[in-house]
């Protein structure tokens, strides 16, 4: 009964262990291992390194492991981590192992070389590992680039931003000259990440970042695709690239003008004038339900044939007939005419000036009120004018 419990047990365990760090162990190895894939590294004064170490069970049962870091100078600050935390004590299960880190912080006079031995120790069995740590106060210039989001999406209106950090892995000091290749046509530019300042190039301290914007705006023209552009970032000998896409979606863009171009047109006071408008989509997609209305002054009606069009692909002209009535009180001169073209998302208007002239009616009528008027002050004078 004893031994079924045992064996039940066991199956639970061996059910609940992390999966991630299982592994044979090599045919003939057994035993604790302390292993590390870079044992010595060359770090600058004043900065804070990590070494990533591996604790490796082939073969025996998990055992509580004390660790330990000897040789650490004064002024330095050494410490074990294990999942981002301080840790004191590993067990890693049989065939498995634990990841580790150690963070080594060393102040800004350390020179040579100095050797930390990581122990790892338990009640029958003990590794250690040495980490030989060297200085060198030159590294060479060392640069790295990281866009916060390397896609954007927009039309050909938009003015697409690129948020970059810009990093300085290098032993000192760089100016760092920002460069970008894009497309013909579209135009680039650096800017600071909160501010508006232009700028070619960016001073970066040894081991830190900045963020920067690169800003593409597009010509107005582009089809609908995706445009790559290449960032340069370059310091002494040190050159970094990265790219960012620019998705751009078609945008319809409306234009009216009379036919040939002509923004001007007669009309009769009080009578319906038909003017032929010519309706372009000089965009990239297609302008669906473009809705055609118009506004004059006051006591005028103005209306389109036909009212609307249900699409207009791009590069495409339609002629329609503005359908202008002048007030029947006009009197002759010039009148301005507001036209409007709307589709989802994009309108366009367009101002045209509409002579007026009064009906002939109205002239000969005019005239023979003229006329009598002269007869009947004649006819005064002379019949008034003996007295």
């Amino acid at each position: 009964m004893r031994g079924l419990i045992l064996a039940a047990v066991s199956i639970v365990l061996a059910a609940f262990a992390p999966a991630a760090h299982a592994e044979d162990a090599p045919a003939g190895v057994k035993g604790l291992f302390l292993m590390a894939d870079f044992p010595s590294v060359t770090v600058r004064p004043g900065t804070t390194s990590t070494v990533s170490l591996r604790l490796q069970n082939y073969g025996l049962p998990p055992e509580l492991l004390d660790l330990s870091v000897q040789g650490e100078p004064q002024g330095w600050n050494v410490s074990l981590l294990g999942g981002g935390q301080p840790v004191a004590a590993a067990m890693p299960p049989t065939n498995g192992n634990v990841s580790l880190q150690l963070r080594i912080e060393v102040p800004a006079n350390a020179s040579g070389s100095q050797t930390l031995t990581v122990n790892a120790k338990g009640k029958d069995t003990n590794v250690s590992l040495p980490i030989v740590v060297s200085f060198a106060k030159n590294l060479p210039a060392k640069l790295s680039l990281e866009p916060r989001l390397p896609n954007l999406r927009g039309t050909a209106k938009s003015s697409f931003e690129f948020t970059v950090a810009v990093k300085n892995d290098s032993g000192k000091n760089l100016l760092v000259s920002l460069a970008a290749q894009a497309p013909q046509n579209f135009e680039t530019s650096f800017t600071e990440a909160y501010g508006s300042q232009e700028l070619s190039s960016i001073p970066i301290d040894a081991g830190q970042s900045k963020d920067v914007k690169l800003k593409v705006r597009p010509p107005s023209t582009v089809k609908a695709g995706q445009f790559p552009v290449t960032m340069r970032a370059a310091a002494e000998d040190a050159t970094v690239e990265t790219k960012v896409v620019l998705d751009i979606t078609g945008q319809p863009q409306l234009s009216l003008a009379g036919r040939g171009g002509v923004l001007s047109a007669t009309a009769v006071a009080g009578k319906e004038s038909s003017i032929p408008i010519e309706v372009t989509n000089t965009g990239t997609a297609p302008a669906d339900d473009v809705e055609l209305s118009g506004s004059g002054p006051s006591g005028w009606k103005v209306a389109f044939e036909p009212k609307s069009l249900d699409n207009l692909a791009p590069g495409q002209t339609r002629e329609v007939q503005a359908l202008i009535t002048p007030s029947e009180k006009a009197v002759a001169g010039d009148y301005v005419t507001n036209l409007r073209a709307t589709a989802r998302g994009e309108s366009a208007s367009a101002t045209f000036r509409i002579g007026v002239t009064t009906s002939t009616l109205w002239g000969v009528t005019g005239i023979g009120i003229i006329a009598v008027s002269l007869l009947v002050l004649v006819g005064a004078v002379a019949r008034f004018g003996r007295r």
